[in-house]
């Protein structure tokens, strides 16, 4: 079971704010599910999760954005959050240290309703930013690392063009073709649809 809630706010960084729109991702069954990326509205999560247990509240890597309704989130349902330690800095940016988080380890496996979560460490949109692939759906939840038409941004602090290539290259584009790519932002994609054109944005990055 795949669903997505669409939530609205704003994101934050080097002294701008720009208005997004977030997916968030359930992933489980009747029972429990993992949440991946508890973005801007914790009781629209809860809401939708409703009596199922949250095994935990996964983060893609620590933009506002991607993380701002993780503790309301975590308050609520008692899950735990996760997040790989290289985005510390971008994690004190919203919640200084004031909320701890379980450190996410590439390779790591979380189940949830019968199936695997699989955590690709995919630096470069951040240096802690992570990929949850599902083989028994044959999916992969990119967060910010790869999106309908190319690699997420990287004109900011804390992240690097070339990482996020290699990342991609290295890590995602070796999954099966017909893995369907469910994005932090916009539509969903597959690797067989963006695996063709990574040098076309290797020019246009540089």
């Amino acid at each position: 079971m795949i669903d997505r809630i669409i939530t609205s706010g704003t994101f934050s960084l080097d002294g701008g704010t720009w208005a997004v729109d977030n997916n968030i991702w359930l992933v489980g069954d009747a029972r429990e599910v993992v949440v991946i990326d508890a973005a801007h509205d914790a009781a629209a999560i809860a809401e939708r999760v409703g009596g199922r247990t949250v095994r935990a509240i996964v983060c893609t890597h620590a933009h506002n954005d991607h993380i701002n309704a993780a503790r309301d989130l975590a308050g609520q349902t008692g899950a735990p959050i996760r997040l790989h330690p290289a985005d510390q800095v971008l994690w004190e940016q919203q919640y200084g240290d004031a909320v701890a988080y379980e450190p996410l380890t590439d390779g790591e496996k979380i189940a949830v309703g019968g199936i695997t979560l699989e955590i690709l460490h995919t630096p470069g949109h951040s240096p802690g930013a992570v990929c949850v692939y599902a083989p028994d759906l044959g999916a992969l939840f990119s967060g910010d690392t790869l999106f309908k038409g190319g690699p997420g941004a990287t004109g900011r602090s804390y992240s690097s063009f070339d990482t996020i290539i290699d990342s991609i290259r290295s890590r995602l584009l070796t999954l099966p073709a017909e893995t369907v790519v469910h994005t932090g932002h916009g539509e969903s994609t597959s690797i067989g649809a963006e695996a063709p054109h990574l040098e076309e944005w290797i020019a246009r990055g540089h």
